[in-house]
């Protein structure tokens, strides 16, 4: 890894907020190209808060355990958590984006944010609090069927990916995890 002074330059960090930047720049390039991209000032600075959101909160679960697993179940959990709000943005994840009926997905939300917060941010609470964000994202997406049931069904593979997370948290918590030191 390259160093600038004391501060190490991580190829993953730049890879990481290079693809954000990417992702950004992608609208702005194809709206000189073609009409069927209109995004105004507020749709980028929502997705830059979003996509900034996402990188700093991956950036933390990273720094919180040198075990694999649980760095990939971060990355995972917040892949899950940006595919749950764009979805809901953008066009609503059952019906259409304002059926009130996607309100209860916030839930969703709020349960991974206050486990993840009340156990630590510790690999058997971040098990059982994507676990419980997993099981209410596929309730949710079950009750919806009657309404949408393609987006019922993508709402259950995003919960699936909850649950996917709370293995790989769970498998890390078998590991004594260890922090990074520093240096």
């Amino acid at each position: 890894m390259a160093t600038i002074g004391q501060r190490v330059l991580n190829p993953w960090r730049i890879i990481g907020w290079g693809t954000v930047s990417a992702l950004l720049l992608a609208p702005l390039i194809a709206m000189q190209f073609t009409s069927e991209v209109d995004w105004d000032e507020t749709d980028f600075i929502a997705m830059g808060f979003i996509f900034g959101s996402l990188g700093l909160s991956l950036e933390f679960m990273i720094s919180r355990s040198d075990s694999i697993a649980y760095r990939i179940a971060s990355g995972i959990a917040i892949l899950a958590a940006f595919l749950l709000i764009w979805a809901n943005l953008a066009v609503g994840m059952i019906g259409y984006e304002n059926n009130p009926y996607n309100l209860l997905f916030g839930g969703v939300l709020a349960i991974v944010l206050v486990g993840s917060t009340a156990a630590r941010f510790r690999p058997t609470g971040m098990a059982l609090a994507t676990a419980a964000a997993g099981v209410t994202q596929i309730a949710i997406a079950v009750g919806g069927i009657a309404t949408d049931p393609r987006g019922a069904f993508f709402s259950s593979v995003l919960g699936s990916l909850w649950l996917f997370a709370a293995f790989l948290f769970r498998k890390s918590a078998e590991v004594p995890d260890r922090l990074p030191t520093a240096g």
